[in-house]
């Protein structure tokens, strides 16, 4: 499905219902809405793992502007601000109040982009392997503790020079050490067809340099759960340290997954599902 948000049109898929049969009446679900990794990718990252949420959730997957199925626009008017209010605008169209957002490696940049910039809007927050600015040298140092010298030196390379060349050989080299657990070899096919890999390189050319929420975050207003893989190479533990330090103390609780890279519920499903059923169930 697809809905008009501003100037495009974004796509999104429903896993699960918001009222459901309670007795004498209809009990509303809250509403988890998960943003994906990237940029560049599609929602299916996240299936089938998440339908496994919906008996206690409506489950939706959105596919954020410029990515996916959702409408191509010129790259450069691609931003994490954009991306943030797309979010709010989105929930606005579907009449979606109090969300609990899920963001995702990128999909986190783009949850912190929403939160910081509506705080009163979320119900809650769940940030899973991200980070709140990128921190090159934790990311270099982790390659090479996972994947030795040349890890470190081809992700070096990509990071200065991003282009569809630089990001083959990465792809090569790096993507292997993100998980522990050996990835569905079919998960990338599904994705390509609707890949976006211009928009990967302009934003890691540019914008993956430049952003820093940590003084923003000061003014999320919402419960948050901030979980890390301490085998993360690309959004390393200690950055979801800097996440939940920059939040209100009271309304953040960290998690951090010994064992586990990128994301932490591809390496540790139940233990993952487990932490983020607690949460909700404390909301």
């Amino acid at each position: 499905m697809r809905v008009q948000v501003g100037d495009v049109r974004l796509f999104f898929d429903v896993d699960g219902a918001q009222l459901v049969p309670d007795g004498k009446v209809m009990r509303e679900r809250p509403t988890l809405l998960l943003l994906h990794g990237g940029p560049g990718f599609d929602h299916t990252q996240f299936k089938p793992q998440f339908d496994q949420l919906r008996d206690v959730a409506q489950v939706i997957y959105l596919d954020h502007r410029d990515n996916g199925r959702s409408d191509r626009i010129e790259a450069d008017g691609c931003s994490l601000e954009r991306w943030g209010d797309d979010v709010r605008a989105f929930c606005d169209a579907l009449e979606i109040r109090r969300p609990i957002v899920l963001g995702v490696s990128f999909g986190g940049f783009v949850a912190q982009a929403y939160a910081t910039r509506h705080p009163d809007h979320p119900g809650a927050l769940i940030l899973c392997s991200t980070a709140p600015r990128h921190r090159g040298d934790r990311v270099l140092d982790m390659f090479e503790r996972l994947g030795g010298r040349e890890a470190r030196d081809v992700a070096a390379v990509y990071f200065r020079d991003t282009s569809t060349k630089t990001m083959r050989e990465y792809a090569r080299r790096c993507l292997p050490l993100y998980t522990r657990r050996p990835e569905d070899p079919d998960a990338m096919t599904r994705i390509l067809p609707h890949a976006n890999f211009d928009l990967t390189v302009t934003f890691f050319r540019d914008e993956f340099h430049r952003f820093d929420f940590r003084d923003a975050l000061a003014r999320v207003r919402c419960p948050t759960l901030v979980v890390a893989g301490e085998n993360d190479p690309i959004t390393p533990a200690a950055d979801s340290e800097d996440i939940a330090a920059a939040l209100p103390s009271g309304l953040v609780r960290l998690v951090r997954f010994p064992g586990c890279g990128h994301p932490v519920y591809h390496d540790d499903e139940e233990g993952f599902f487990r932490v983020v059923r607690e949460f909700l169930g404390s909301l």
